[in-house]
């Protein structure tokens, strides 16, 4: 038997050795020259937390040997089973970490062979190594640290750079031996700046302004021009609905419509005024909480208030009470801190610093709300507490809030407690188990709540997340702008910068970036423009063999980004580029076209949205930030395309690629509405088919066709009008799309033709992917 055992353990010794040979050819990471510092966080933390955290991390329960690596004194302290210390500062021989990494014994290496953790390669090993010799210095959780303004880095291109933001990204091409892209065709340039500042394709006399002002301020003044728009507001109200998980209906079983759009409008108009970021989360946090608060503020509020509610008889008050606040500290952790603090709801955060304790006095701020766990309703659609705006106020003082009913409108938002209601921990998170009482205060991980400078309420909370030593405000702000502008953020988990999140791509242009807004006033438009003016942003996004190689994620920005657009920016590139778009600025959701019978099918039969009926005239053409969103159902367009289903916060939508993509496209009767009513228009100005082509593909596409696509397309008309002439009754079948009134004596086999050439279009990878 023992013979058998030693068999096995060289065989298995021998596996060992040929797998850790393929992790040396493979790796990826480079062992640093010379005496090139190795930094923890961002070169051993990695390493570990892959190969060791998992027996040798801050679980307890899962924790073997009593050894702890995530933690220096304990790393450095004596083993408790055996002689020696898992590291010892300077000397890696005599640092048990290494001696076992280093080892082929399957009886004593590290990762063992049963943990099917895989051993560490090469270069992980000559790292750990190097580390150790240094000291074998810990570093405090590079998120957790202030972030600190660097000098700009030194590059050997320095005509490329246009602003700081060039110098960081080309810092690190250069390191990864790579070259910037060439600037994006003006073309490609105008379709880019128009859907990533408005949200819409460009016009043709934007298109056509752009092309024809060669001045070297033309791109600056276009930007300018955009970000002024009104539009703008609503394209980065957007990305703002997920954060704070807006819907149009309580959530819940029977699920009632519900009046927050107020509060969207607020919103939009914010971001339009430039209201500095402080102040917009500030107010939208504890707006009811300042001195002498302003109805305006108070609606801010209904940021808190957008979870869902349940509205049913014999529920259990208390818990459903409990719920909501448990949202709301979700929301804001997620949302606001970049952290998953609701992971210790129930027990300690297994990787962050942050214990139950903290976790609940955190959601203690939201504790003292005067909402209860049933849904009272008033005016029809607002849960108490509530807000009342009149038809007079929103004519003076709440100007931006538009609706053409007179009648008063109620909106759910914030209103604490006289006295303060206590807070417990609960034990394993549960409603009906309270434990010890605490008070609220911010987390101690991140940075010190100063009593003598921060209430215990939420304008206390507001001001500790806005101390500009706080680590994590602004570089989660500026990380959710970035994802916006290049698909991803710097930090690419955008809801989690704690120690499992992703590590920052570019940690200097990251920090940075957020000292340098929190120095400009936390001013938004400052800081897109700033992104959108850079070389970084204008690269062409032509992906070349050799990029496509050495970075198919494009981590290191040496090209423009690609990507498919929102789903919300999908329908309104096709109403704008068809002319359909209204361009009314906010108001109450709209219904615009959805198969028949999803909610009939989908509800308990109680309810006002029991059944869907669509709107008629302009609303049928409204943006799609506007669409009604049913929490329990929401848009089945809009969520084959990925949107949130807002039923909780969201700072990242996930992207994929599935059929039912494609059929909406070809099939969707707001996309064949559209496709009918350009056509239509087109006929109806003038019968050059070439010259309705080339029209309809620069409206659509955004760029000159070549004369290979004016042929396939003139070829696909042609084929179409011969097949329609045949048949002119199949003609008006398939004119007969959406309720939009026709153009009076169009020729119908003409405007069908043209119309299925831009429904081919429309469903074009180009036109609705960002390039």
């Amino acid at each position: 038997m023992k013979k058998q055992y030693i068999v096995i353990a060289v065989l298995a010794g021998a596996v060992a050795f040929l797998v850790a040979s393929c992790f040396q050819k493979n790796g990826t990471q480079h062992i640093k020259s010379g005496n090139e510092p190795i930094s923890y966080n961002f070169d051993i933390r990695p390493i570990l937390s892959d190969k060791c955290f998992a027996c040798h991390g801050p679980d307890a329960k899962k924790r073997e040997a009593g050894l702890r690596l995530d933690v220096a004194e304990s790393a450095y302290g004596k083993l408790r089973e055996g002689k020696g210390f898992a590291i010892f500062p300077g000397k890696p021989e005599q640092s048990e970490v290494y001696k076992r990494i280093t080892s082929l014994d399957p009886t004593y290496q590290m990762p063992t062979p049963e943990s099917h953790l895989g051993l560490l390669n090469e270069s992980e090993v000559g790292l750990v190594k190097k580390w150790i010799e240094q000291g074998a210095r810990y570093e405090q959780h590079w998120a957790f640290a202030a972030p600190r303004k660097s000098a700009l880095p030194r590059v050997a291109d320095d005509n490329w750079p246009r602003n700081e933001i060039d110098y960081f990204t080309l810092d690190k091409m250069e390191e990864n031996d790579l070259e910037p892209s060439e600037e994006a065709s003006r073309e490609q340039l105008i379709k880019r700046l128009s859907l990533d500042l408005t949200g819409l394709a460009p016009s043709l006399a934007l298109q056509q302004k752009f092309e024809k002002d060669e001045s070297e301020k033309t791109y600056e003044k276009i930007v300018d021009e955009l970000i002024a728009r009104k539009s703008f507001g609503e394209k980065m109200a957007v990305q703002w609905m997920d954060v704070a998980r807006y819907g149009d209906s309580f959530g819940y079983q029977n699920d009632h419509s519900r009046t927050q759009w107020p509060w969207r409008d607020w919103v939009i108009s914010a971001f339009n005024k430039n209201v500095p970021y402080d102040r917009f989360v500030t107010w939208q946090l504890a707006g009811d909480l300042l001195p002498n608060a302003s109805k305006e503020q108070i609606l801010a509020t209904a940021f808190l208030r957008n979870h869902k509610y349940n509205e049913e008889a014999g529920i259990i008050l208390e818990e459903y009470r409990i719920e909501y606040n448990l949202d709301k500290t979700k929301t804001v952790s997620s949302g606001l801190l970049g952290l998953t603090v609701e992971c210790a709801q129930c027990h300690d955060h297994k990787y962050d610093p942050i214990s139950q304790e903290d976790y609940y006095r955190l959601f203690a701020f939201f504790n003292n709300s005067k909402e209860k766990g049933q849904a009272k309703i008033i005016g029809g659609t607002a849960v108490v507490p509530a807000l009342d705006i009149t038809d007079a106020e929103r004519k003076s003082i709440l100007n931006f809030v538009n609706s053409k009913d007179t009648s008063t409108i109620w909106v759910s938002v914030m209103s604490e407690n006289d006295t303060i209601r206590p807070t417990h921990i609960l034990s394993r998170g549960v409603y009906d188990a309270p434990g010890r009482i605490v008070t609220a205060s911010g987390l101690k991980a991140v940075m010190k709540f100063d009593t003598t400078l921060y209430p215990k309420n939420r304008l206390g909370l507001a001001k500790w997340m806005f101390n500009k030593n706080n680590p994590l405000t602004a570089r989660v702000y500026v990380n959710q702008v970035w994802q916006e502008f290049f698909g991803r953020g710097i930090v690419k988990s955008t809801g989690d910068f704690g120690m499992q999140g992703d590590l920052p791509s570019h940690p200097a242009l990251l920090d940075w970036l957020a000292v340098d807004f929190m120095e400009h006033g936390w001013n938004v438009k400052r800081l897109v423009k700033q992104i959108v003016m850079s070389a970084t942003y204008r690269q062409s996004s032509k992906l070349t063999p050799e990029k496509k190689e050495k970075d198919p994620e494009n981590i290191y920005l040496a090209r423009g980004a690609r990507y498919r657009i929102p789903a919300e920016m999908i329908r309104d590139v096709v109403l704008s580029s068809s002319g359909l778009l209204s361009p009314e600025i906010g108001g109450a959701s709209v219904r615009p076209y959805q198969p028949k019978g999803l909610w009939e099918n989908s509800t308990a039969g109680r309810g006002d949205l029991t059944k869907y009926v669509p709107d008629t005239g302009s609303n049928l053409y409204r943006r799609g930030i506007y669409t009604f969103i049913k929490v329990t159902l929401p848009p089945p367009a809009m969520i084959v395309f990925d949107a949130s289903s807002r039923d909780h916060c969201e700072v990242k939508r996930q992207k994929t690629n599935t059929p039912l993509q494609a059929l909406i496209m070809l099939n969707d009767p707001a996309v064949l509405e559209a496709s009918r009513v350009l056509a239509e228009r087109m006929i109806a100005k003038s019968a050059n088919v070439q010259a309705n082509i080339r029209e309809s593909f620069l409206r659509i596409v955004c760029r000159q066709p070549t004369e290979k696509e004016m042929e396939l397309l003139t070829e696909y008309y042609n084929s179409e009008a011969s097949t329609f002439t045949k048949d002119k009754k199949h003609a008006v079948r398939v004119l007969n799309a959406g309720e939009y009134p026709h153009e009076p004596k169009v020729n119908q086999v003409q405007a069908a033709a043209l119309m299925r050439v831009i429904n081919a279009l429309y469903n074009m990878e180009e036109v609705i992917t960002k390039s």
